[in-house]
């Protein structure tokens, strides 16, 4: 843990941020008409993944830590929702969304992994 200075060192939010740019640029191709809808819901909770472990980890105490990490762990499951909603609905084709929904599985991994190692 030496090498972390500060939450941009941290491994798990820099995949969220990946997962987040994946997600704007899988959202540019929606219809108009989805930008009030689908396109914000998609994004907002992508950025939400990213912004609530940067933002517990700069809390003072571990157990808001673990507060923003479980609002992190919901968004990741939010987004996957949406996304698949999305292929559902033919926003968008399976073979678009496969990378994120891998990426959002590894992100949910990481996140339950940290959150049981604050725990101890």
């Amino acid at each position: 843990m030496s090498d972390i200075h500060d939450f941009k060192d941290l491994k798990i939010w820099q995949k969220g941020i990946d997962i987040a740019e994946k997600c704007y640029f899988l959202t540019k191709s929606f219809p108009r008409d989805e930008l009030y809808g689908m396109v914000q819901q998609i994004r907002k909770s992508a950025a939400s993944i990213p912004a609530n472990i940067a933002e517990g980890y700069g809390r003072r105490s571990t157990a808001e830590y673990i507060r923003f990490l479980n609002i992190a762990q919901g968004s990741v499951n939010e987004l996957e929702t949406h996304i698949i909603l999305s292929e559902r609905v033919k926003l968008c084709e399976q073979k678009h969304i496969e990378q994120i929904i891998s990426l959002l599985r590894e992100e949910s991994r990481m996140i339950i992994a940290l959150i049981k190692k604050l725990e101890k």
